[in-house]
């Protein structure tokens, strides 16, 4: 396919998303069932310009007078992608599966920019309502941090040093051209391309299949080793999911001690037993949900890591269709949540145990502001300090900026170039 005819495909998935709801990905998986003439460059392609399109939805919207799907995807085709807007009109024209050529008013104002009194929410592109929120967060650089989070993220992976060397991983995957992590000591990272650029499919190669490293954002391989876990101790990660970080903690640990890995949801579960096994985790002990499944484990942990279901704000690079889903119904459900389950956490820690707070998101209601209500009903817990958790873990000094009001550490694009995560260890008095 030639880019007019990936152009109008980018459209109709958009389209599809709009009127039937349904996830960018389903959409996506849907066009390429029913196309299956396109190759895997051409649905690369047309993925990367549906995902363009909605990461920076709201000043493409602004600057073209219209939220429609063809719209939005002009915009990323000569603002991001850099195609000259005359040009790309006339190949439409000659193509009978391009959109229509562009309006006079559509080359007018695809080239123009955004006035000076455009609203701040629209300049981040994130929702209206939520900007509020965001600029508490990270006060005069609320705005950096939304279009940051409007970017591509790359593709990280971490080691598995119970079965590899950071060494071996790279030589394995050499024909990506990959580069080290620069704060994780044990990622592997391959930047995001431009335009049709394609994501390597890292899971076919031999080193994932036996399992020398794990697709794993940066961000998360920096809160799991924040955690601290230590070869010996009893762990209950409370909110385990797929097992993305009960597999880090296993190999932090080295295979010593005993990790719990429990989830409500029986099916988010699922897929943790061939990871276990693929990794050569050993130590860890999964506790299906059913009423009481973890009561024997009330007082008796050195450390209860609580991944917190949350609204992903901080994954918005990567899912940039839930960023316009996000409402403050959904904002108060997961709060709700993650205020019952840090108490939840709290009964499984014996005296001088450690919590650990994580959420993927850059909300502060999800965040600073669940630990102080936390505090405040638990006097006998205290937040270590960040910079001496962050020295221990990668032996260096924390980035100011990263350290918040309450002693969490806030992980963002922007700052760390990664997904966006909070972190918060709070300690039980002995």
């Amino acid at each position: 396919m030639r880019l007019p005819g990936r152009l109008s495909a980018a459209i109709d998935v958009l389209t599809d998303v709009e009127t039937r709801k349904r996830p960018v990905s389903e959409a996506l998986k849907a066009w390429g069932l029913n196309n299956r003439f396109a190759g895997a460059g051409d649905r690369a392609a047309i993925g990367n310009l549906v995902y363009d399109a909605l990461r920076r939805r709201a000043s493409h919207a602004a600057l073209m007078g219209s939220d429609s799907p063809r719209a939005l995807v002009l915009a990323v085709a000569i603002r991001d992608w850099n195609e000259d807007p005359a040009a790309l009109s006339d190949s439409f024209a000659a193509d009978s599966h391009a959109p229509e050529p562009l309006t006079a008013d559509e080359l007018a104002r695809v080239v123009g920019q955004l006035p000076d009194d455009t609203a701040p929410h629209i300049l981040a592109d994130v929702p209206e309502w939520i900007a509020p929120s965001i600029e508490r967060a990270f006060g005069d650089n609320w705005i950096a941090e939304g279009q940051d989070m409007a970017g591509r993220p790359s593709l990280d992976l971490r080691t598995n040093i119970l079965k590899a060397s950071r060494d071996r991983v790279v030589k394995s995957l050499d024909r990506f051209h990959p580069r080290l992590t620069s704060i994780s000591p044990v990622g592997v990272t391959m930047p995001a391309g431009a335009r049709d650029a394609r994501t390597p499919n890292v899971t076919t190669d031999e080193g994932y299949l036996k399992g020398w490293f794990e697709v794993q954002d940066q961000g998360s391989q920096i809160v799991a080793a924040l955690g601290n876990a230590q070869p010996g101790e009893q762990v209950l990660d409370l909110c385990a999911g797929a097992g993305g970080k009960t597999l880090a903690l296993a190999a932090a640990m080295g295979n010593k001690g005993q990790i719990f890995a429990y989830d409500s949801d029986r099916n988010r579960l699922a897929p943790i037993y061939d990871r276990l096994k693929r990794n050569g985790a050993r130590n860890v002990q999964v506790r299906a949900p059913h009423p009481g499944a973890l009561d024997d484990l009330a007082g008796k942990m050195d450390r209860v890591v609580i991944d917190a279901p949350c609204t992903g704000t901080g994954t918005w690079r990567r899912r940039p269709d839930t960023k316009w889903k996000l409402s403050p119904e959904l904002l108060a459900q997961r709060t709700a949540e993650q205020a019952a389950i840090l108490v939840e956490g709290a009964r499984y820690l014996k005296p001088g145990g450690t919590l650990v707070y994580i959420t993927c998101s850059i909300l502060p209601e999800e965040n600073d502001d669940q630990i102080v209500a936390f505090l405040k009903n638990h006097p006998d817990f205290t937040s270590l300090p960040p910079a001496e958790l962050w020295q221990a873990a990668f032996g260096a000094a924390i980035h100011p900026d990263v350290e918040t009001a309450q002693s969490g550490i806030a992980l963002t694009p922007r700052l760390t170039g990664t997904d966006g995560f909070y972190f918060n260890a709070l300690r039980r008095a002995s």
